[in-house]
């Protein structure tokens, strides 16, 4: 930090302005009160903490997987009071089939194909499980996989290729097969010229086709409604006859960074694998793919071929899911190569304790069979289900909401087959605070979700959609340091994107779940921020009408945030030792207890939320305490009071009014006050070998009766809980 030496003239000018400045804070905030609206009949919400205060597992790496399951680091993990578990599933962001169960069979005799796992427990105890890479890859990058693997499109390998999902084909969707027309796009590293494609189909090849360009400011993979795509004067082909083919798609030059070839017929001709299984002879199918200029018989290609994340970026619809066993991507030290915990061991270490789980089952990259298999399983062991997450964020893997949603269908069917009675749901969205767009349909609509749950109706199967999730990451700029500023956009940001999932469409019967959330990373999430954070975002997720939400993540282990590569603090409520070993707790430990163990009462049992409100604002008019009711079944107020103000207490009143009685009511008797803060933990940021000294743990104290002014420490979070007066 650069230290510049004042004037005495100027330093008493900055210090009478640093206390006007503080003066008008405490005049905007003269009120000082908290206002809970405790009228019976207005409650916000309703729920048990058992069901509605989750964590989630995620993958892990290999070599971690004995250290986090000892008994006595699961001790620790269990001790921050966490509910439910939600199993998350990583594969399919790294564009990996899942093998939920080592042992099962392949679709080709030969030991290669589809794989469907074991449906029949053994004495054997499934304690591992891993992804595959696919080998018929057409994205070199998405919004997961950024590091590993490549497309199969402009690999420079013209004995590989890409191809598409067979069930997004007529045989598997009833649907003819340019309802689910199929695509690849083209990234170049800035605009280009273009007048010529040459293709190097495999087979299936289309027979109906159209290349096109995108024409308009906005990304067209990140930003799609920014632009438009336009056919090429000459790049409709209705009778391709596959091959290698080079088309002169416009006699004048047109310039673009992004060129889509958009396939609506298929040849269904089988590919390599031969065919005895139908699903290889459906869809499409590109060797190589050639973009750039045409100049009498030169072409001049623009792309950069190579079997890596080098190559010219290329983005495809959908990934043929098939596979063989010499595809195991495992690498012991690394997370994207790591260990989705085995399922046995998931539910029998404890993690879980002893409640229902969220589950998912692989979609995008998987069979119906493998997931009804997979359920299977789960149900023969009497392992508890509470609901199936089906796929994993589809928007990141820029699916189209009509594939995504076709999958959903044919999946549930093999599901429901199973068990009828399985709540199954999605779509599963990336961490996102608006609505989600895609390139419009036919009709101009733009909204990703509103696409897909009109899909659903058309097919009269709304229903089979029993809750809807997604995550939230609110990634805001400066992530690494936080800012201070965005604890004041969050509750905000949680009822705004609520609502939009119910303009959009989602029926009011139909629940919704936060199944993975956590702070912007770097040392901000290990420091009382994270704290404040948390201990915000669950109250005001279910204040907005939420069901659930499930913290990212339980295990002590995250890499380091991708964006604050000079920080190892992120998603975790442990620091370990370089050995895994649990060493310290985090911020978020001590918040977790604050919301689970006081705020809420630990059991399940039915907790009524209330609005509250506070006049306490800066001149910004920020609310620096934003405050959280609820009754407990032990009859007792309890309240969350989060002070955002860094650097200054507020001492506060609470009143509850009951707008039927005509009554305010106070707490009577004593008030349990539990505290915690920046007083009580401060992060030194060390990168690897980051800590916190002090490292708490909450402050607790009970107020005597009479108490009617209560003081919120700067930068803290602080529960008041006792019993109100009769009204």
């Amino acid at each position: 930090m650069q230290i510049h030496s004042f004037r005495p003239k100027t330093f008493a000018l900055i210090s009478v302005s640093l206390a006007l400045m503080a003066s008008m804070l405490v005049i905007r905030a003269a009120g000082q009160t908290v206002r809970i609206d405790a009228t019976p009949s207005h409650i916000a919400n309703t729920f048990s903490p058992l069901s509605a205060l989750g964590a989630t597992l995620d993958r892990i790496p290999t070599n971690t997987t004995d250290i986090f399951f000892r008994p006595d680091q699961l001790k620790q993990m269990l001790e921050a009071g966490w509910g439910p578990i939600s199993y998350r599933q990583n594969t399919e962001l790294f564009v990996q089939a899942w093998h939920w169960n080592p042992k099962g069979k392949w679709s080709d005799p030969s030991g290669r194909g589809y794989f469907v796992g074991d449906a029949t427990p053994t004495q054997d105890m499934i304690r591992h499980s891993y992804g595959y890479s696919l080998p018929h890859r057409g994205v070199t990058r998405n919004s997961g996989a950024e590091f590993d693997g490549y497309s199969r499109l402009d690999d420079g390998d013209i004995s590989t290729y890409w191809k598409s999902n067979p069930y997004l084909t007529k045989a598997f969707t009833g649907e003819e097969d340019g309802a689910h027309p199929q695509w690849i796009v083209i990234k170049l590293a800035e605009i280009q010229i273009v007048t010529a494609i040459r293709i190097a189909w495999a087979e299936p090849y289309a027979r109906s086709y159209t290349v096109q360009y995108w024409l308009g400011t906005g990304d067209a993979m990140d930003d799609p409604t920014n632009g438009e795509w336009k056919d090429f004067p000459a790049g409709t082909v209705s009778n391709g006859k596959g091959g290698t083919v080079t088309l002169r798609l416009s006699p004048a030059p047109l310039a673009s960074k992004y060129v889509r070839v958009l396939m609506t017929e298929s040849s269904n001709t089988c590919d390599t694998h031969g065919k005895a299984d139908r699903r290889n002879c459906v869809g499409y199918a590109i060797k190589e793919v050639y973009l750039g200029t045409l100049q009498s018989d030169s072409f001049h290609d623009l792309l950069q071929h190579a079997p890596g994340q080098e190559q010219t970026f290329t983005y495809s619809s959908s990934i043929d899911p098939w596979h063989q066993p010499s595809d195991l991507y495992m690498m012991p030290d690394r997370m994207e190569s790591g260990d989705q915990v085995g399922l046995d061991l998931f539910y029998t270490s404890g993690l879980t304790r002893g409640l229902p789980a969220m589950i998912p089952v692989s979609m995008l990259y998987g069979t119906p069979e493998d997931a009804a298999a997979q359920i299977s399983y789960l149900k023969k062991r009497g392992y508890p289900i509470s609901y199936i997450e089906m796929g994993e964020e589809p928007d990141g893997q820029y699916f189209t909401p009509e594939d995504y949603a076709t999958l959903y269908l044919q999946w549930a069917t093999a599901l429901h087959q199973v068990d009828p009675n399985l709540k199954l749901g999605g779509p599963v969205f990336e961490g996102v605070s608006e609505d989600i767009k895609f390139w419009p349909n036919a009709e101009g609509e733009t909204s990703w979700f509103k696409r897909f749950l009109e899909y659903l109706k058309a097919h009269g199967r709304l229903a089979e959609l029993a809750f809807m999730s997604y995550e939230h990451y609110p990634y805001y700029d400066g992530t690494c340091q936080g800012p201070w500023s965005n604890l004041f956009k969050e509750p905000e940001i949680l009822t705004h994107i609520v609502q939009v999932w119910r303009d959009d469409g989602l029926p009011d019967s139909v629940p919704m779940f936060n199944t993975e959330t956590n702070a912007p990373g770097g040392d901000a999430a290990v420091d009382v921020f994270g704290a404040l954070w948390l201990g915000e975002t669950f109250p005001a997720f279910l204040t907005a009408g939420g069901k659930a939400s499930y913290y990212h993540h339980a295990m002590p282990y995250s890499t380091p945030h991708p964006a604050c590569s000079n920080s190892w603090g992120t998603y975790r409520m442990f620091t370990t030792d370089h050995h895994y070993i649990i060493k310290q707790r985090t911020s978020q430990f001590f918040a977790t207890q604050m919301l689970t163990q006081q705020w809420a009462q630990p059991v399940d049992a039915e907790h009524r939320l209330f609005h509250a409100a506070s006049d306490i604002k800066d001149s910004l008019e920020h609310v620096l305490v934003t405050a959280y009711a609820v009754l407990r079944p032990d009859g007792q107020w309890s309240l969350m009071l989060i002070n955002k103000d860094y650097d200054n207490p507020h001492t506060v009143s609470i009143t509850f009014h009951d707008e039927d009685a005509k009554k305010d009511r106070s707490f009577v008797g004593p008030v349990a006050r539990i505290t915690f803060g920046k007083e009580q933990y401060q992060w030194h940021s060390a990168m690897r070998d980051g800590y916190a000294d002090p490292d708490g743990p909450a402050a607790q104290s009970t107020l005597p009766a009479g108490t009617d002014r209560y003081t919120l420490p700067p930068a803290s979070m602080t529960v008041l809980r006792g019993r109100v007066g009769a009204p």
